[in-house]
């Protein structure tokens, strides 16, 4: 599945449009010597153009009302259904991840679509009994603007519908910049959209550069929003870009999340879904868990499961229904992850569990468990991948502390049958998501998605339908006081 050179475009106002910027080429990472997209990036004139359509388009597509907009969302979530085959092949292909786990990304965006769709029919707004008689007060949504939807590779279906979806059906006009290393499924959704009858000009999607997106549409005095999903440092970038120019921003920024086991817990249990927690996703989650910390002693039956469990893995190609992980997302990513490894081992950590890898050139990475008290990127820092460290201590408040001792807070989870444990554990822990005997992975889109700390940046969650209500819109406070009725003579 080769995409040729001017195949994939830009979706400006309606129209698929070439880019005018340097030619890219993206690569199966599971297998490098096969060419997956070639296409020409968005200039600054072609993001110029989007958001001239899209402030053209808005209003309009603002004024046909809810349940006509949510209309028009269900018909893409049926488009995407009618796709769902294709499209998961195509997302394992070139992003890497296992076809089972492709589904079910694609799976969940159909869902997510049709939920945002659905609440159109929802009441939104409240009404207020007035101190003055014969008046009363009640809230209006009204739409933000144009939004700029920027999205990470590692979901990159998903997270673009839990943005682009509520975007559109709160009355917003859209220009989503994809990630670089996911054109060729960034272009097949963007037709979803349009097939479906998005308005033109009111759903736009650029392939652009970084550097081309910070200056040109983030820096543009056109957009009113942000929501980005992507890594702490471009996220304090569009903060500093966007808070002094009043622009509303929706940050999702990462995690280093821990997961507690105490002593009175199945270790079976715990070992399979520690598994779940860390390796699926080939790691590339930012919910994924990155440290396991155990209280207490007795703890051999669950190292030595998850130490098996890790060895046994099988890696390789993602379209063959044998692996079970696939490969990172590029070249880098693997040399940054395997960097990381190294340091680990020269700072005291100890490799306990590492999996076989395959034969090739593909960008695989050994799913790798690593023992030891460890103050290395491992410990402090995201990386991004099947890597997972293990430590042990005395106490569950000692637990909790170093949980707690990273600048990130987005999941954590403790695996306990106590109550008090429990308890103490969501009292202390500093994450925006506790996950209690289950992975740290995993959400469900009709509750709030987001983090603490350097996680998330505060304001609305993501993915519930209120929360993605405050961010995409405007909340107008209206009084209304019955006229005075002229007299008869």
């Amino acid at each position: 599945m080769v995409s040729a050179l001017n195949e994939i475009k830009n979706l400006i106002s309606g129209q698929f449009l070439i880019g005018h910027g340097q030619e890219e080429k993206r690569v199966n990472p599971a297998n490098p010597t096969e060419q997956v997209a070639n296409y020409k990036q968005a200039s600054a004139g072609d993001i110029e153009s989007a958001l001239v359509a899209a402030q053209t388009a808005q209003n309009e597509w603002a004024s046909i009302g809810l349940i006509q907009r949510g209309l028009v969302l269900r018909r893409a979530a049926d488009l995407l259904f009618e796709r769902r085959q294709e499209l998961s092949k195509l997302m394992t292909i070139e992003q890497g991840k296992i076809l089972s786990e492709s589904i079910i990304e694609v799976d969940a965006s159909i869902e997510t679509i049709r939920y945002h769709a659905d609440s159109a029919r929802f009441i939104y707004g409240k009404t207020y009994t007035s101190s003055t008689a014969g008046e009363r007060i009640e809230t209006l949504k009204q739409p933000l603007g144009i939004v700029a939807v920027i999205t990470p590779w590692n979901f990159p279906m998903q997270i673009p519908c839990w943005k682009i979806a509520p975007a559109l059906l709160w009355g917003n006009a859209v220009i989503w910049k994809p990630a670089s290393h996911v054109p060729a499924l960034s272009f097949a959704l963007a037709k979803i959209f349009h097939e479906a009858g998005v308005p033109s000009g009111v759903f736009n999607m650029v392939l652009a550069s970084g550097q081309i997106t910070d200056k040109h549409l983030i820096g543009s005095s056109k957009i009113s929003g942000v929501s980005f999903t992507g890594s702490g440092r471009v996220g304090n970038l569009i903060a500093q870009s966007c808070l002094p120019r009043g622009i509303k921003i929706q940050l999702e920024l990462g995690g280093n999340n821990a997961a507690i086991i105490m002593p009175d817990v199945d270790p079976e249990h715990a070992a399979s879904q520690m598994l779940i927690g860390a390796m699926s996703g080939t790691g590339q989650k930012c919910t994924a868990t990155r440290r396991i910390i155990t209280v207490g002693s007795g703890h051999e039956t669950f190292v030595n499961s998850l130490m098996a469990k890790v060895n046994g893995l099988v890696v390789g190609d993602g379209l063959d229904s044998n692996s079970q992980i696939g490969p990172v997302i590029s070249s880098g990513a693997r040399d940054d992850i395997q960097s990381a490894v190294k340091e680990a081992v020269s700072d005291g950590g100890k490799i306990i569990a590492q999996a076989k890898l395959p034969e090739g050139d593909g960008f695989f990475v050994a799913p790798t468990l690593i023992q030891g008290d460890m103050t290395i990127k491992t410990c402090r820092e995201e990386v991004f991948g099947p890597v997972v460290t293990l430590m042990n201590v005395a106490t569950l408040e000692e637990a909790i502390d170093i949980a707690n001792a990273t600048e990130f807070g987005l999941t954590a989870s403790i695996f306990s049958s106590s109550h008090s444990d429990i308890a103490l554990a969501c009292s202390k822990l500093q994450a925006g998501i506790l996950k209690i005997n289950s992975p740290n992975t995993g959400s469900e889109l009709h509750v709030p998605f987001g983090g603490l700390k350097s996680s998330t940046f505060p304001g609305p969650r993501e993915q519930n339908s209120d929360s993605v209500s405050d961010f995409f819109t405007i909340s107008k406070t209206v009084y209304h006081r019955l006229p005075k009725v002229k007299e008869l003579s």
